[in-house]
C-alpha cells in the first residue's frame, strides 16, 4: 500500500465550510452593481481559484473599470459572514492525529494571503501547517505552481504526496504537478464534476478521509 509522507489541503470547501457564503457573496456583489446574478452552480464553480480570474467565468459582463467595485462588496459581504464560518466536524482532530503522526501538511488555496493568515488565526490552526500556498503569491490552480513550491519548500518528491480537495480544480492541479489527489464530495463541485476529473480517490465525508488517510500515512 502507498504511503504518503505530505498532505496538502484546500481550504474553502475542504477544510472549512464556506462554500454557502462564498457563493451568495458573490451573488450580493453582482446585485449591488446590477450585474446578471449567477446561479448557486455556476459561483460554486469558481471556488479554489483565484477570485479575480474567477470572476470573468461567472460574472462574464464584469469589466475592468468595475472589478475594483465588485471587489470591494464581494468582500464586505463575505467578511459580515466570516465570523459564522466553521470547520467542517473532525477536520481539526484529523490534522492533530496526522500531525502526531509526523505527516507534513500544508494548504494550496484560491484565498489571498491576508484571507488565509486571518481564518488560519481564527481557527488556531495556524501552527499545524508546515507550509501554506495562496493564489495571490503563486499562479492559480490547476496550474501546479502551488503544489511544486510546497514539495520543494517540504524536500519531497510527488509520490510521496497528496492533494485534499473539493473542486475539479485541485484534482486537476495535483495531476499537472504528479501527485496523487483526494477528492470530496461535500464542498463545491458536485460528483459528476469530480469523477470527470479523475481523482485518485473519492469520499463523501472527513469520517471516510481520515480512515482512508490514516491507513496511508
Amino acid at each position: 500500500m502507498k504511503r504518503y509522507s505530505a498532505v496538502v489541503f484546500d481550504w474553502d470547501g475542504t477544510v472549512m465550510d464556506s462554500t454557502h457564503s462564498i457563493v451568495q457573496s458573490i451573488q450580493f456583489a453582482c446585485a449591488d452593481l446590477a450585474l446578471p446574478v449567477p446561479s448557486a452552480q455556476e459561483a460554486a464553480w469558481v471556488i479554489g481559484l483565484s477570485l479575480e480570474s474567477a470572476l470573468y467565468r461567472c460574472v462574464p459582463t464584469l469589466s475592468a473599470e468595475l472589478l475594483p467595485s465588485f471587489l470591494a462588496r464581494y468582500r464586505h459581504h463575505f467578511l459580515a459572514r466570516d465570523p459564522h464560518i466553521k470547520l467542517f466536524d473532525g477536520v481539526a482532530d484529523l490534522l492533530v492525529g496526522l500531525r502526531d503522526r509526523q505527516v507534513s501538511l500544508g494548504v494550496a488555496t484560491g484565498k489571498n494571503r491576508v484571507g488565509l493568515n486571518r481564518v488560519l488565526a481564527a481557527t488556531s490552526l495556524t501552527d499545524h501547517f508546515h507550509v501554506t500556498r495562496c493564489a495571490d503569491e503563486s499562479i492559480s490552480k490547476p496550474d501546479p505552481a502551488m503544489l511544486n513550491e510546497i514539495m520543494a519548500f517540504l524536500g519531497l518528491e510527488p509520490a510521496q504526496v497528496l492533494m485534499v480537495g473539493d473542486t475539479s480544480h485541485d484534482i486537476h492541479m495535483a495531476t499537472a504537478a504528479g501527485v496523487d489527489s483526494m477528492a470530496v464530495t461535500y464542498g463545491a463541485h458536485d460528483t459528476p464534476t469530480l469523477i470527470e476529473a479523475q481523482p485518485t480517490i473519492m469520499v463523501s465525508s472527513v469520517a471516510e478521509m481520515q480512515d482512508w488517510l490514516m491507513a496511508r500515512v
